[in-house]
């Protein structure tokens, strides 16, 4: 059950919504399932949310809303296409007219509970939204930023002239401007290089939950490993981890940088975030013919 506060006498209701219809092209794999402390991000992010608002709601594409993740929870879907999170924004405000939202972008894996506190505790809802101000560069954050309803008709106006950032869209509007408590809760994962570099800061959780994968050994380390394929449990999080867990079983003497790492027959970069189910082959150099 939610708890949150009683909104004041002179704002509208707080609903919540969980932005996670992106393709995740960039990581490579869905943004919303990686796990971080042992739980998937959309799970992780959604228990912040559902903390603050009297509804929360996942935003996605139409094309996603039998995934079981997102399935979970109540749902938005998109009704416009190609506009990028506006079009997420948008729709809700279309499904629930009169309310404020508190929108939440799903790739925030540093975010905690006292910078969104801090937001809802500091809402203006006389202005046209309550935003972070960044520790990066100063601008507006405008996904993790409470948009009230009188923002619906510039927003609409702005996207039927071709103007879908919301970040400019905050620049040009009547916003409070808040500085952010942890410099990096708002610090988001878009890449796997991203994911990796947080992962080496990040020490896996005691007792992480294990994926089953397969991995493919050739040349010297079939030589090393005395085996060709294997299926195993690891709770290895990116290629890198994994190869260090089985350089210690198998010592092996090949360094990653000189291999090359494919996933599910695709060539990836060692620190992309490894799922259940995943074929990992580990490919050193060959000599010869």
């Amino acid at each position: 059950m939610s708890v949150h506060p009683a909104p004041r006498a002179d704002a509208a209701p707080l609903y919540g919504l969980l932005l996670a219809g992106g393709r995740s092209t960039r990581m490579g794999r869905d943004k919303a399932a990686l796990a971080y402390d042992g739980k998937p991000q959309l799970e992780r992010a959604m228990a912040l949310l559902q903390r603050h608002v009297a509804r929360a709601f996942v935003s996605v594409r139409a094309d996603q809303s039998a995934d079981p993740l997102r399935a979970r929870y109540p749902q938005i879907a998109d009704t416009r296409a190609d506009i990028g999170p506006v079009a997420g924004l948008l729709a809700a405000q279309e499904r629930h007219p009169g309310v404020a939202w508190l929108v939440l972008a799903c790739d925030l894996p540093l975010l905690d509970e006292s910078t969104l506190a801090q937001l809802v505790r500091e809402r203006a809802p006389q202005r046209t939204a309550t935003a972070f101000r960044s520790s990066h560069d100063g601008l507006p954050e405008p996904l993790c930023a409470i948009y009230e309803p009188h923002s619906h008709g510039p927003l609409v106006a702005s996207v039927a002239q071709g103007r879908h950032c919301p970040r400019k869209f905050l620049l040009s509007a009547d916003v409070r401007l808040l500085d952010e408590p942890n410099p990096r809760a708002l610090d988001n994962v878009n890449t796997a290089t991203e994911y990796g570099a947080l992962m080496n800061e990040v020490r896996p959780q005691p007792g992480a939950a294990d994926k089953r994968i397969t991995v493919q050994y050739y040349a010297l380390l079939r030589e090393q490993a005395g085996r060709r394929e294997e299926a195993l449990a690891t709770a290895a999080r990116t290629p890198r981890e994994l190869y260090t867990e089985l350089s210690g079983r198998y010592r092996f003497t090949l360094a990653p940088e000189m291999l090359r790492v494919a996933i599910n027959a695709e060539f990836r970069d060692w620190s992309t975030p490894l799922a259940e189910g995943d074929a990992v082959v580990f490919i050193p150099p060959v000599a010869g013919g």
